[in-house]
């Protein structure tokens, strides 16, 4: 297998995910653009996974995990967001009957969270090779 071409394809994935994230907060789709924002996380832990361990990444969704399994380290700080953004995943799949996380995502929640993930972002793909 050539892991080189898996991390790139998720890296492309993940640019992409992103990418949609910002075009869904412009059309005031604020939860699925969070959504589409821990699939960007996602994606790049994902890339770091194959280029460590030179295999298939797992199928999991929950951000901490594929750090740790990524042997990524990471601070308290980290974990948090990485594990409130976990939570965007799962709170926009399974809404309640009361739609309580879209009524959440307001423009300007949604506008900090994704500054977050962007950073997020920008630190993951600190530790890809360039």
């Amino acid at each position: 297998m050539n892991w080189e071409k898996v991390r790139d394809f998720w890296i492309e994935e993940a640019d992409e995910a992103l990418k949609v994230a910002e075009h869904l907060f412009d059309k005031q789709d604020f939860s699925y653009s969070l959504f589409f924002g821990h699939l960007a996380v996602e994606k790049l832990l994902k890339a770091i996974y194959v280029t460590r361990k030179k295999e298939q990444s797992p199928y999991l969704h929950n951000l901490d995990r594929l750090a740790e399994m990524s042997d990524i380290q990471f601070t308290e700080e980290q974990k948090e967001r990485l594990v409130r953004i976990t939570r965007f995943n799962l709170e926009a799949r399974y809404p309640d009957e009361k739609r309580t996380f879209r009524k959440r995502c307001t423009e300007d929640f949604t506008r900090k969270e994704l500054a977050v993930i962007e950073e997020v972002c920008k630190w993951l793909k600190s530790m890809l090779p360039h």
